[in-house]
Formats: structure tokens, C-alpha cells, sequence
């Protein structure tokens, strides 16, 4: 059976979107600075698509066929997270009033504060002085 006129429709378009949208698009290629620092960009994307077709009779034995499909991206930047001597920190752009990315954004300082209370040194145990018999 050879293949429908949509099915190249649908496939050329698929194909076009993913050239368009990989991980690349969502996490950005890593920027470094003079200084060490490093930025990688991270941003929302989201797609839509459709496709659709018909079959026109005729009264000549050839096919006749009327397709289109298309599709669209968003791509919206969201946050960079930024690596300055060992430390990580998030950088939103948008300000989101969401609860959700409000516990989301104080991850990384949580992250820090439990790492800082390992890091420090114990104070040194005094001696008890020795008991005369």
C-alpha cells in the first residue's frame, strides 16, 4: 500500500520541529565570563501542531488531495543559573507569585545553608580537668 499524501505532510512538519526544539532550547549552551563565572540560560517551550487533509473525488482515475499542516513555538525565558566559585544561584526573570515557584526558587539557598552548618568546624572539647584522689 503506498503511503497518503498526509502522512509526508505530518512527517516533513514533525521533522521541522524537531530541528527546532531539543534540550539546547529548554537548557541553553553555558556562558563563561572573564571572571569564572559561568550562565546557563534555562527557558519554557512549548509546541502545537495540526495536520489535516481530504480526498476529492474525481471522475479521472488520479488522486486528488488538499493537506496543509503547521506548527508553532513558544519559547519563553524563564531563569539563568549562575556558577561563581562553587556556588549555584537562580536568577528568575519573571516574577511568579505561584507558591509552587516561590519553594522552587529557595531551593538552591536551602541547599546552601545545609552545606554551610556541615562546613563549619566544631569547637574544640574542652578537657575536664583532672580529679585529685
Amino acid at each position: 500500500m503506498s503511503e497518503h499524501p498526509i502522512q509526508g505532510l505530518m512527517g516533513t512538519s514533525m521533522e521541522k520541529i524537531r530541528e527546532m526544539v531539543d534540550v539546547n532550547t529548554i537548557i541553553g549552551d553555558p556562558i563563561t565570563c572573564p571572571d569564572g563565572t559561568v550562565i546557563i540560560p534555562v527557558s519554557k517551550v512549548g509546541f502545537g501542531f495540526a495536520a489535516g487533509g481530504s480526498d476529492w473525488p474525481s471522475k479521472q482515475p488520479k488522486d486528488l488531495f488538499g493537506g496543509a499542516s503547521g506548527a508553532g513555538v513558544s519559547i519563553q525565558p524563564l531563569a539563568f543559573l549562575i556558577v561563581s566559585n562553587g556556588d549555584v544561584r537562580i536568577l528568575q526573570i519573571a516574577n511568579n507569585d505561584d507558591a509552587a515557584n516561590h519553594m522552587i526558587g529557595l531551593v538552591p539557598d536551602v541547599i546552601q545553608s545545609i552545606g554551610d552548618l556541615f562546613k563549619k568546624e566544631k569547637p574544640a572539647s574542652k578537657e575536664k580537668p583532672d580529679k585529685q584522689e
